[in-house]
C-alpha cells in the first residue's frame, strides 16, 4: 500500500519551476525511491488532476565548506510532472 503524502515531500518553488509552471509543468522533491508512476497516481490523488507525463531526475549534493571542514549537500530526487492546459494545482497559485 502506498502513502500518497510520503511520495511527494515538497514542491520546489524556484524561478526556474515558476517558469516551468506556466507551461503547465509542476516541479516536486520526492522520495528516493519513487517510481514514475507512483508519483503521477500520488499527485492525480492528492491534487484531483489527470498527469500526463513525469519526468524524474536524481539532484547531486553540491561541494560546500563549514570553516574548516568540506563536505556535500544531500542527493535528492525532483520530479517534473505535466498536466493538461485546463488544470491547474491550486497549492501553487497562491505562491
Amino acid at each position: 500500500m502506498i502513502i500518497y503524502e510520503k511520495v511527494l515531500i515538497e514542491p520546489v518553488l524556484s524561478e526556474k519551476a515558476n517558469g516551468l509552471r506556466e507551461d503547465g509543468k509542476y516541479v516536486f522533491k520526492v522520495d528516493p525511491s519513487a517510481t514514475k508512476i507512483q508519483i503521477k497516481e500520488a499527485v492525480r490523488k492528492l491534487f484531483n488532476v489527470h498527469p500526463i507525463s513525469c519526468t524524474v531526475m536524481v539532484v547531486g549534493g553540491k561541494p560546500k565548506r563549514l570553516r574548516n571542514r568540506a563536505g556535500y549537500t544531500s542527493t535528492w530526487k525532483k520530479a517534473i510532472v505535466r498536466l493538461p492546459k485546463d488544470e491547474k494545482i491550486s497549492l501553487f497559485e497562491g505562491v
